[in-house]
């Protein structure tokens, strides 16, 4: 009969063991989830920031290509109005010249 308590207690621990090994198992599963969840949850939020800074950028970039556009008509503009004024300072001159 002492065998049998032996086995008895012996099958008592082993299925004791088995079912707080699954139980521990499915914890660690669970609580790995949400610490994966929470980490991706992290990376996408980071994303969508680097997202709408890049967003920004190009919004900049458009704005300071518009603004390079621009100074670029005016100056041509400007050389326009200096070549017309040395024109006109070089007849002043020969004007005076002739006097």
């Amino acid at each position: 009969m002492t065998i049998e308590v032996a086995m008895l207690i012996s099958g008592v621990s082993l299925a004791f063991g088995i079912y707080t090994g699954i139980t521990n198992l499915k914890r660690n599963q669970k609580t790995d989830t949400k610490q994966d969840t929470a980490e991706l949850t992290t990376v996408i939020v980071k994303l969508e920031n680097i997202g709408n800074g890049i967003s920004e950028i190009k919004s900049e970039l458009t704005n300071v290509k518009n603004d390079s556009k621009e100074d670029r008509e005016r100056i041509i503009r400007l050389e326009e109005l200096t070549k017309q004024a040395h024109k006109r300072l070089d007849n002043i001159e020969l004007y005076k010249k002739n006097e």
